[in-house]
């Protein structure tokens, strides 16, 4: 047996036991994968059928993976094995059982959009303010339902969930739960939540289908099994309750999926739940090196909720883990930016080598902003690129159309959003009426009485007066107030906030780094003309500049913590390591929820194999206001001889390896003083940005209405540069200059201020 040679005592001890419940502990790097799909070939080897054995995952990738593994032992045979993420085999169950429950066999399978474009619908029909009673906070709330096996009767009779609606202005959510469910089952469909709520319903109410299903699944096996909540806990539970002969493969130190419904719980509780169970701990980390395993433990330990276990690694010492302290979050992105590219020439890596790694995704924008200015090519994954969000571009089409009316893209994209009884109806009526007069679309607005009766005239009516409001702040305000005027006016900010799922947090807290990126651009000391028009220049410089889109392409990776379990990169960068940042602000309240964000801390650490880079800034933008910012607790859990300080300590004890408590003091202390004082000395770094444009002498903007491909010109802050390509029409003319110093850039020729040399 090949296959088993390859093994260390650990691994191979848990392929061979077979019989009864098993649990395998597996640490960060630790071969867990290998010892799954080596654990079901051996079954298979021992003459068990493939037919009688299921394997549970979480992702379609990971199960295929397995598959194709377990291929390479076995052959054609591994084609049988019910193997899948649960959602995709109870979905292939349903299909045979569904009638039993009152669902045709070919049952719709309803995904996210269709879910909530029926709950949009349902709120219309009950004449419910689409902004309390927001999509995606109620599709939120059922979901979770669900996933705690509460059927809308259940929801209904339950005292204490409908207080909480009330206390939450929201009393009819258990209508519309109720009315949902109904509407899905005359459709004959299910959403991904049902998939697993009705087969908990068919296992439970129809024993010959659980007797069918148990002795089928002779073995099962769960990959990740501390991301699963107590829907899929119950139904691994039943199906295993004959045999038992179940494995479970996960690390508690890794769960770090509450937010989607996890529990812990169900991994720490197994040995209750099968006390004859056999544990096997694979503690072998093969991914990093010591000095990274050894910082990552000193981290975890400090969790009391965990499975006793101690990973190790047998590979090189390593490099000491550095820790840099950056004035602002733009000047860590500077920071970060001039290392990857620094540590890529000298040690002869790749951009593909690298990876950043942030807590929210609203982090992305100093590092893109960064990375772009010194020319490193990156790709955002789990995400998009922060200018090109949804909730981005919905401001950023008010700024335009603030600056420029006639920009029929941007007017035709926010003149509903948020909602102000602007229908599809009235807008083709606006662009008809356009077309036929030869007008602009603007026009028509500003004039809606000529073209439109009644309530639609009113609300188009107010629309423009709205937008020429906004033209009258933005001659009279800095850049930032007038983003600000016009993110609360126009309605965004509120909007935003009331999402209170975690989707809707996140895009709330992406406006709130747009507007702090405004702040910081309005009171750079670099540029003289500060206003919103000015910024845009910038933005429309960056969102034009596409990266590779390549899968393949030699890029440095940007992602979510969350985004990047199950990966590894020879260097990681982990940024913004802040209190209230990094451990989030919203996860403070218990010690269950403390615990999770250092697991999610353990997870990045543990993502690195050869180099790690921690980093955090002392102020940070928050609403247009600079706050202090303290340095994240689980820099002072980290032991101190794993550490390389990139900066001079506040105090004596730091420099021989102490604590970042007293650090944390000091700027506790610092909060107090007023920002008005001379700013901090920024962090010396070795820096590989090209030096600063000094302007030729006298230098004054030419007319550009003839430039040429081929001319050259000089940008104040970008240099010497040469034209080579011009497209558009006037006034929106984008010019592509190559810059000696900073390569190729794109620009808007009225905004441009280009000297043709």
């Amino acid at each position: 047996m090949d296959y088993l040679a390859g093994l260390n005592p650990s691994q191979r001890a848990a392929v061979e036991q077979t019989k009864g419940p098993v649990m395998i502990v597996a640490g960060a790097g630790s071969g867990k994968t290998r010892v799954i799909t080596y654990r079901v070939a051996h079954l298979i080897r021992k003459g068990v059928d493939p037919f009688n054995i299921l394997v549970l995952t979480f992702t379609n990738k990971a199960a295929k993976e397995m598959r194709e593994r377990i291929m390479k032992v076995v052959g054609q045979e591994a084609k049988n094995i019910w193997m899948g993420t649960f959602h995709s085999v109870f979905a292939r169950i349903l299909r045979v059982e569904a009638e039993l429950i009152g669902y045709p066999r070919n049952f719709t399978i309803y995904d996210t959009d269709d879910t909530k474009s029926l709950i949009r619908a349902i709120l219309k029909e009950m004449n419910l303010d689409d902004k309390l009673y927001n999509a995606n906070h109620v599709y939120g709330r059922i979901s979770s339902a669900k996933n705690n096996l509460i059927s809308p009767q259940e929801y209904n009779k339950n005292e204490a969930i409908m207080a909480e609606d009330i206390a939450n202005g929201r009393p009819q959510m258990g209508q519309i739960y109720m009315t949902y469910a109904q509407r899905c089952y005359r459709a004959g469909a299910m959403d991904f939540d049902d998939l697993l709520f009705k087969t908990n319903v068919l296992l439970n109410k129809y024993p010959e289908v659980l007797h069918k299903y148990q002795h089928q699944f002779k073995y099962l096996m769960v990959d990740e099994y501390q991301d699963t909540n107590f829907s899929q806990y119950l139904i691994v539970k039943r199906l295993a309750a004959v045999n038992e002969n179940i494995c479970v493969v996960g690390d508690d130190a890794q769960s770090i999926y509450a937010f989607r419904g996890a529990n812990i719980q169900n991994i720490l509780n197994f040995q209750k739940d099968y006390p004859d169970v056999q544990v096997f701990k694979l503690e072998q980390n093969y991914r990093s090196t010591k000095m990274i395993v050894n910082a990552a433990n000193s981290v975890i330990e400090k969790n009391q909720n965990q499975l006793e276990k101690n990973v190790f690694s047998e590979n090189e010492d390593g490099e000491k883990i550095k820790v840099v302290r950056a004035f602002s979050d733009n000047e860590e992105g500077k920071i970060v930016a001039e290392a990857i590219a620094q540590e890529r020439t000298l040690k002869n890596l790749q951009y593909k080598d690298f990876a950043i790694l942030y807590r929210t995704n609203a982090q992305s924008r100093a590092m893109e902003e960064a990375l772009r200015k010194i020319n490193v090519p990156y790709k955002l994954y789990g995400g998009t690129s922060f200018y090109q969000r949804k909730e981005i571009k919905d401001l950023i089409a008010y700024f335009r159309l603030t600056f420029n009316p006639n920009d029929e893209e941007a007017l035709k994209r926010v003149i509903n959003y948020p909602r102000r009884g602007i229908g599809d109806t009235t807008l083709e009526k606006i662009l008809v009426a356009a077309d036929q007069q030869q007008y602009r679309l603007w026009d028509v607005v500003v004039n809606a009485q000529m073209f439109l009766d009644g309530r639609s005239a009113n609300a188009v009516g107010n629309f423009g007066l709205m937008i020429q409001s906004f033209q009258a702040v933005a001659k009279t305000n800095s850049a930032f107030d007038t983003a600000m005027h016009i993110a609360q006016h126009a309605g965004i900010l509120k909007d935003l906030y009331e999402d209170k799922s975690v989707e809707g947090l996140s895009r709330y807290e992406n406006i709130q780094e747009l507007l702090n990126g405004i702040k910081e651009f309005s009171e750079r000391e670099d540029i003289e003309e500060k206003g919103l028009d000015v910024f845009m220049q910038d933005v429309a410089l960056l969102t034009n500049d596409d990266n590779d889109k390549d899968p393949n392409a030699d890029t440095v990776s940007l992602m979510t913590i969350h985004a990047s379990k199950g990966l590894e990169f020879p260097v990681v960068f982990i940024v913004g390591l802040e209190e209230n940042l990094f451990p989030s602000q919203l996860s403070l309240n218990s010690r269950s929820e403390l615990e999770e964000e250092r697991r999610l801390f353990y997870v990045a650490v543990t993502r690195a194999e050869k180099k790690l880079h921690l980093s955090y800034a002392t102020s940070r933008y928050r609403w247009g206001t600079l706050n202090n910012c303290e340095p994240s607790r689980f820099l002072d859990e980290l032991n101190p001889a794993c550490l390389e300080l990139d900066f001079k300590p506040r105090n004596t004890m730091m420099e021989t390896g102490g604590s970042f408590q007293s650090e944390r003091m000091a700027w506790k202390q610092k909060d107090t003083e007023s920002f008005s004082k001379p700013k901090p000395k920024m962090v010396k770094t070795t820096s590989i940005l090209p030096k600063a444009h000094v302007p030729t002498a006298g230098f004054a903007p030419s007319d550009t209405s003839a430039l040429q491909v081929g001319m050259e010109v000089e940008h104040e802050r970008f240099g010497f540069g040469k034209v080579v390509n011009l497209e558009g029409n006037r006034p929106d003319i984008k010019a592509t200059i190559f810059f000696k110093e900073l390569g190729q850039k794109q620009l808007l020729l009225k905004f441009a201020k280009l000297r043709i040399v």
